[in-house]
C-alpha cells in the first residue's frame, strides 16, 4: 500500500543514487521504484522506504540547500550497530558534527543515536541523566560505554 505521507528529500541530480545507498545503509530497507519523465531519462522521483519509514527523493535540477533543520534519526541497538552506521553514512566525502550527527556525502543530515541514549537521558534519577548529558556532549559518534559511565557515576 502506498503511504499517504512521505517525506521528501530533495537534490540537484542524485536522488536515485542516494537512495539505493540509504537502502544498503539501512537494514530492512526497500528501494521501491523510480519515476522517469522518458524510458531512459534520469530519475526525477524515487520512492523507498528507510525501516519501515517512506520517503521520497527528488530530483531538481539545482542544488537545494540542507542543513540541519531536517535530519534522518536512526535508533541503534549498541555500539556494534552505532560504529557501522556512522561508518558507512560518512564514506565517500561525509562529515561528523556532534551530539550522534552527521552529514553524509549528499548533504543529507543523520543523527545516530543509541537506543540507551534517550532511556538514560529521561530516567528518574535526573543527576544520572544529567551526567550522561553532559559527556555526550563532547562526542561526536556516541562512545556508548562512556555515556553509561558517566550516567553511573564512575570516575573517567
Amino acid at each position: 500500500m502506498q503511504s499517504k505521507v512521505r517525506t521528501c528529500i530533495a537534490f540537484k541530480d542524485q536522488a536515485e543514487e542516494a537512495a539505493r545507498f540509504y537502502v544498503s545503509v539501512i537494514p530492512d530497507s526497500v528501494f521501491e521504484g523510480v519515476f522517469r519523465l522518458q524510458p531512459d531519462a534520469p530519475a526525477l522521483l524515487v520512492s523507498f522506504t528507510l525501516a519501515g519509514t517512506p520517503y521520497q527523493a527528488l530530483n531538481m535540477g539545482r542544488a537545494p540547500s540542507h542543513n540541519e533543520a531536517f535530519s534522518i534519526s536512526v535508533m541503534t541497538k549498541d555500539q556494534r550497530e552505532t560504529d557501522a552506521l556512522w561508518d558507512k553514512l560518512l564514506a565517500g566525502g561525509g562529515a561528523e558534527i556532534e551530539c550522534s550527527w552527521l552529514k553524509d556525502r549528499y548533504g543529507i543530515h543523520w543523527q545516530i543515536v543509541p537506543d540507551a541514549l534517550p532511556r538514560m537521558f529521561t530516567d528518574d534519577d535526573r543527576a544520572a541523566a544529567g551526567r550522561a548529558f553532559q559527556a555526550m556532549l563532547g562526542m561526536r559518534k556516541i562512545d556508548l560505554a562512556a555515556v553509561e559511565a558517566a550516567f553511573r557515576g564512575d570516575a573517567p
